[in-house]
């Protein structure tokens, strides 16, 4: 089909071109060689009278006309997609799919395992890739690499809708044969202690409780960094030190290992774990399917925990976005 000159379908070469930067990743994703989508891109310049994308050293850039058309293709396409394809209805029992869910090890732990479960005996034909989490995983979303982000709500993007799923405070953890552990976990033994704990990728991005700790005027000693939250069980196991670690994780641990918890001896403010998916995929019937499964799963194995409040009413809200604002400054990625 044609509007004026231009071939509408070049449009969603465009979008692609102009989102990966990149002749082969663009053909990657459109399911075309690279001669065909050289071909498009010929066409595209012939088009709009100018080179789109230019080879600068190893990799292409965008020209200032490419920059300007990024967001006014994709609101066409996503206007196209919104208001024309019209879906099947989506039947659970039939549905043949796979979705792709970037989430932590503590997610999968306490929810997406029982989750995916579930949905097997509901949706057997719909296969779920988990991928880890890095850097930038809003960019992930965003770049249609995955259908759904599961992260805390302080790391999601607001130009994308989510829902809060499940709120989980922390506890410190460690080995039962731990002597300080043997009673209640005191401020000041907290802190004598040696810490284990959790950050993720070449960037070594600190998880919550970690980021947390380094902004209060006492620091914490971690004399032992992992690469995940799950690794952290065996880094404390048979020794002295202590990590803080999320409540419906040491949950699962210390029922079936040598472990114990105690509680925080001082206000930490919990998290709350939010999924995200891409506003074009608002529509997606199969998604949000998926999405009011994982609602329904964490609701039916969340406990009450011993949350400690931030503070009341207007407060707790005001307090929750300077912890927030300051998180995300701290991660501009996210």
């Amino acid at each position: 089909m044609r509007f004026g000159r231009l071939d509408l379908n070049l449009l969603v070469a465009l979008d692609a071109l102009l989102t990966e930067r990149s002749v082969s990743l663009a053909a990657d994703k459109l399911c075309l060689s690279q001669s065909a989508t050289s071909s498009a891109l010929g066409r595209l310049r012939e088009y709009f009278g100018d080179e789109l994308l230019v080879v600068k050293g190893r990799n292409m850039i965008l020209t200032a006309r490419a920059e300007e058309l990024i967001e006014p293709v994709r609101a066409v396409l996503e206007q196209i997609r919104a208001t024309i394809t019209v879906a099947p209805p989506f039947d659970p029992a039939t549905a043949e799919r796979q979705i792709r869910i970037m989430a932590s090890d503590y997610s999968t732990q306490v929810l997406l395992a029982d989750a995916i479960s579930e949905i097997a005996r509901e949706a057997p034909g719909i296969r779920f890739e988990i991928q880890p989490m890095h850097e930038t995983p809003v960019e992930a979303l965003e770049r249609g690499y995955i259908d759904l982000l599961l992260t805390i709500d302080y790391a999601i993007s607001t130009d994308h809708p989510s829902q809060i799923l499940f709120e989980d405070d922390y506890v410190v953890l460690g080995w039962e044969g731990n002597p300080a552990l043997a009673g209640p976990m005191t401020r000041e033994l907290y802190f004598e202690l040696g810490h284990v704990t959790a950050r993720f990728g070449k960037a070594q991005v600190p998880a919550f409780d970690d980021w947390f700790m380094r902004r209060q005027k006492q620091q914490r000693r971690v004399e032992v960094v992992a690469p995940s939250f799950l690794s952290i069980v065996g880094l404390v196991m048979n020794g002295n030190r202590i990590a803080t670690v999320h409540r419906r994780m040491a949950e699962i641990f210390v029922r079936d290992l040598p472990l114990v918890m105690r509680e925080m001896p001082f206000s930490f403010p919990p998290i709350r774990e939010a999924i995200q998916w891409h506003i074009s995929n608002t529509n997606d019937a199969g998604l949000r399917w998926v999405v009011e499964k994982l609602d329904a799963v964490a609701r039916r194995t969340g406990t009450a925990g011993n949350v400690v409040p931030i503070g009341e009413g207007q407060r707790e809200d005001n307090e929750r976005e300077r912890i927030e604002y300051a998180f995300r400054m701290n991660n501009k990625n996210l």
